[in-house]
């Protein structure tokens, strides 16, 4: 009799501990800048708990180390960035990242403290944009595109491509994520939308110009190649690319950022 419910135990505990094994959650530990990004990855927190993942977000003010770390697989994912970003740090940094979905778009805009509008600018006044590649060049269409200078059709730009300035603006050229703190010292700057957002702007009503919506730049979530097919990737990118995350973006940021799925 002792054998036998020594033997029952011995089952139950078997049971009970396959049952938690089950039960366990996966962790997805994914990098992201701020706002919109980290908030985002907050949203589909519970969806993911449902198809059993956590998810863990790791905030970043940079667009370096969330790339490295994901190549050097100390991050599943991250999301900050967009593809002539990435293909530029991968060709840079000889990292082999991917996109495994695009989520939104963040139009670039221009913002002044010292102007209302564009037509108040002024021969020389100085203009801050970020000083990455692929930024500094997407900040430069946004002054193509509202008339103020004019490019060559080099494929990555930075002021010395500019062939037209009527106007002889001086380019303050900084990382992206200081950008809003040039507007004490600048005439205009050109800044991404998140790092707008962080710092209290709001691009629908402080930008005196907005990229366009046909922009090429989404930002889209990355992975490791060859991670990009893992069932924890694909979970993610179904939360992702949902209907649900598709209404919070537009309800939260009401056209300030724009669903690009």
């Amino acid at each position: 009799m002792k054998k036998f419910l020594n033997f029952v135990a011995c089952i139950a505990f078997v049971l009970g501990f396959s049952s938690s094994f089950a039960n366990a959650t996966e962790k997805i530990t994914v990098g992201a800048t701020p706002v919109p990004h980290a908030e985002i990855l907050e949203f589909v927190k519970p969806e993911l708990k449902k198809m059993g993942y956590e998810l863990e977000i790791k905030v970043f003010n940079d667009y370096v180390i969330p790339n490295v770390a994901t190549d050097e697989g100390q991050l599943d994912a991250n999301f900050f960035q967009h593809i002539p970003y990435l293909n530029d740090f991968n060709a840079q940094k000889g990292t082999k990242l991917v996109k495994a979905a695009a989520v939104h778009l963040e139009p670039m805009g221009v913002y002044s403290k010292k102007i209302k509008n564009l037509d108040e600018l002024k021969d020389g006044d100085k203009v801050g944009i970020p000083n990455d590649p692929t930024n500094e060049s997407r900040a430069l269409d946004v002054l193509v595109n509202v008339g103020l200078i004019k490019v060559n059709d080099n494929a990555l730009r930075t002021p010395k491509d500019i062939i037209e300035n009527s106007k002889n603006l001086k380019f303050i050229e900084i990382e992206a994520a200081q950008v809003p703190r040039t507007l004490g010292d600048t005439a205009i700057s050109v800044i991404n939308t998140n790092f707008a957002m962080n710092a209290g702007l709001n691009p629908v009503k402080d930008a005196l110009a907005i990229e366009s919506k046909d922009s090429p730049y989404a930002n889209i979530l990355v992975v490791k190649d060859g991670n990009e097919n893992t069932p924890k990737i694909k979970a993610l990118v179904k939360a992702l690319n949902s209907e649900s995350v598709k209404n919070f973006i537009n309800e939260k940021y009401k056209g300030a950022i724009i669903p690009a799925f």
